[in-house]
């Protein structure tokens, strides 16, 4: 226990560095939600579309993102995609954002149809009565309502991509993870950088779900009233 504690004194000036790298790992999280949520919303729509073209490649790009590993999908954008175009200069974090945010797509496209589907019927057909279009009842009638329904599992989704972002390590964006092994590496300690990193994971998720669980909380105090 003792050469635990003195491995933690010995790093204890690479700490702070290790924990600023949460701001790295919140921002290529916030980045790909972003990028999941638009995308997301523009593949649901095209699922549940009557355009069986948009639908088929919408449904096949949800199967191959959903259907292959995460860190698969983020070497081959970082060291085979680059390769093979002849692109030498790739930003690791660009690279993180944009894959881990169509990656997000995949699964928000799910969470929102499964939310448009979850609205009244009867909605669908007053705006079709009132001869609203289908994108104006999309835009300003069903998808307000379904995006109400569905903030607990997109807050969910950002968790994932929260907890999934220490992946990027491997392509070397120095996130959190990737700080730990850099302070490991320096001091040939392992356990306490680590450690440092792994209850700074846990700390971040605990917050986000307690924000999760509060929101969730409002909406149904909402849907009460």
């Amino acid at each position: 226990m003792e050469h635990v504690i003195t491995g933690f004194k010995t790093i204890a000036p690479s700490i702070p560095y290790i924990i600023n790298g949460i701001w790295v790992t919140l921002g290529i999280a916030l980045g790909a939600a972003i990028i999941g949520f638009v995308l997301g919303i523009l593949l649901s729509l095209c699922k549940i579309g009557n355009i069986k073209l948009l639908s088929g490649i919408a449904r096949a790009y949800t199967s191959i993102f959903r259907g292959t590993p995460l860190i698969m999908q983020l070497a081959l954008a970082y060291f085979a995609i680059p390769q093979l175009i002849g692109l030498n200069d790739v930003n690791p974090t660009t690279c993180a954002i944009v894959t881990f945010g169509l990656n997000s797509g995949a699964y928000m496209s799910e969470i929102i149809r499964s939310g448009i589907n979850a609205v009244d019927k009867g909605q669908f057909e007053a705006a079709s009565a009132l001869g609203v279009g289908y994108w104006p009842m999309m835009k300003d009638i069903i998808l307000p309502q379904a995006i109400k329904n569905i903030l607990p599992a997109m807050m969910n989704e950002f968790i994932t991509l929260t907890k999934d972002s220490a992946i990027v390590s491997t392509i070397a964006v120095t996130d959190m993870m990737r700080r730990s092994q850099i302070v490991s590496a320096e001091y040939y300690l392992y356990f306490p950088p680590m450690f440092v990193a792994f209850i700074m994971y846990y700390i971040v998720v605990l917050i986000l779900t307690a924000v999760g669980g509060r929101i969730e909380r409002r909406l149904s105090r909402s849907d009460q009233s």
